[in-house]
């Protein structure tokens, strides 16, 4: 097991290296760029990326992919509307984000500062990459956490029970409720739950933003936790009407192989009553499935969560970041959550894979790959 878990961080290496090699490649050819950001904004324009238009192919996608030399006229010529600013100046700006290097040393410098996690400085921001990560956090493990605990806490009984009833009539109209839930997109459900609960059109009984209340750091503990919770509500029912749909499904199908197997048969003809067979013999090899996929499903609520569903209670996780970073151009806050992502999602995967063996010990991944 030990060569086996070896293997699989030494792939990790070259996995990350690609991925950070084809973003890097396409962020070259993306419109807009910083330079092109804080020359809008000089100039009395726009500066909201999505509102700008790439001016030809000469810019690159305005990722700067300046060479250092030539003619100062040629320097400015490369971003849209800089015509009339002294070419110093741009010079500067390329300089002050980087792009006053050649494209690989810059990748180069990029994989060498994130192997040692220095992910450097908000482009538009004056705080450091990590430290704005770290103020997201709260947010996205709030929403991951509790979305797949709740999600999880649903499914599986629920499972179960279509399971055992299979053909029934509650199988059939939870099936149907499952589908419809799933169909659903989350974000018109939490704007259904704001014009109910939050004061749109009938009750005020939740809040509609933030995790907190005002005054919160000084309520008793008890209030605070309450507090919490209370501003959860909405977009954790919003986000996980949906989530537990595959979680069911799949908790069902895997129950009912197991129900059907020889194994079962045998127990029951010993004359076990259908709980001791269930929770005694089926449960703990159907559920391997469902529990192995446990951590892949909290890391990608606590990553993806809902950009929606942040953006609708304003609430500023690292969804809402990302987003905002792609918009805005601060390519360091861009490559330092997809390196992060990437490397937690390569980490969980191999957690899921060693799931399994510890569940079921007859597992071994090292034996098949043999």
């Amino acid at each position: 097991m030990l060569a086996y878990i070896a293997r699989r961080l030494l792939l990790m290496i070259p996995t990350i290296l690609g991925i950070m090699l084809i973003s890097f490649v396409i962020i070259q050819f993306a419109p807009g760029g910083p330079v092109e950001r804080i020359i809008a904004q000089l100039q009395g324009q726009d500066s909201s990326a999505t509102s700008r238009i790439s001016g030809g192919g000469s810019d690159v996608g305005g990722a700067g992919q300046a060479q250092g030399g030539g003619a100062a006229e040629a320097s400015s010529s490369r971003y849209r509307g800089a015509q009339g600013l002294d070419p110093q100046f741009i010079k500067q700006l390329e300089a002050q984000f980087g792009f006053d290097k050649p494209a690989h040393e810059r990748f180069f410098k990029m994989l060498w500062d994130y192997a040692r996690f220095d992910f450097g400085k908000s482009y538009f921001r004056d705080i450091s990459v990590l430290e704005l990560i770290k103020e997201k956090l709260p947010v996205s493990i709030s929403l991951g956490l509790w979305m797949t605990l709740l999600s999880y806490a649903i499914s599986v009984p629920l499972g179960i029970k279509k399971a055992v009833n299979d053909g029934s009539a509650f199988d059939i109209w939870t099936s149907a409720i499952v589908i419809i839930g799933y169909a659903i997109p989350g974000f018109l459900f939490a704007i259904l739950l704001i014009v109910l609960f939050a004061g749109g059109s009938f009750w005020q009984i939740f809040p509609l933003r933030g995790l907190t209340s005002e005054g919160w750091a000084f309520m008793p503990w008890h209030m605070q936790i309450a507090d919490y919770f209370w501003h959860l509500v909405l977009p954790i029912t919003a986000m996980a009407l949906g989530a537990f749909a595959t979680s069911t499904l799949l908790t069902k199908n895997s129950f009912l192989d197991e129900i059907r197997k020889q194994y079962v048969l045998t127990a029951r003809m010993k004359g076990l009553s259908e709980r001791q067979v269930l929770y005694g013999h089926v449960f703990r090899n159907a559920m391997l499935i469902v529990i192995a996929g446990f951590p892949g499903a909290f890391i990608g609520a606590f990553f993806a969560g809902s950009l929606l569903i942040e953006t609708i209670f304003s609430l500023d996780g690292l969804g809402l970041l990302s987003f905002e970073s792609i918009v805005n151009r601060d390519y360091p806050v861009v490559f330092a959550n997809l390196y992060i992502f990437s490397l937690l999602g390569l980490v969980v995967n191999l957690i899921s894979d060693l799931t399994y063996t510890w569940i079921d010990p007859r597992i071994d991944f090292e034996t098949r790959e043999a």
